[in-house]
């Protein structure tokens, strides 16, 4: 299990550190050319937001848990990834584009995933 937490958590830090880079320094044209088609109805002062907060949680996955201090925050950052995929999916849903709505559940299992697993290992 602790395999997978770690597999699980590099993948979705992989993901967010690509998208929250992406929505931190591109332009909304450019964001919405690349295929983050679900930022269309927030401003962009949210948008960077939600950017930061995603960098802030892909360094929550492994930081707190390494180094054994506040290892709270690593289950907490994976909630934190769940809440933001549940806004994302909501967001394309409503774009009605069924296939990132598919790929934001398939992040919200992973990160759901992790946080359970690391709540259960504290």
């Amino acid at each position: 299990m602790n395999v997978i937490s770690w597999v699980f958590s590099g993948v979705l830090a992989v993901v967010f550190t690509v998208s929250g880079v992406a929505k931190a320094v591109m332009s909304r044209p450019r964001l919405l050319a690349s295929g983050q088609t679900g930022i269309a109805p927030f401003p962009m002062p949210l948008v960077r937001f939600v950017a930061g907060c995603e960098l802030l949680a892909v360094a929550g996955l492994f930081a707190p848990w390494l180094s054994g201090t506040a290892r709270v925050l690593t289950p907490l950052a994976a909630v934190g990834l769940s809440v933001v995929m549940v806004g994302a999916a909501t967001s394309h849903a409503s774009l009605r584009e069924p296939r990132p709505v598919a790929a934001n559940a398939v992040l919200l299992a992973l990160a759901a995933f992790v946080a359970a697993a690391r709540f259960a290992a504290l």
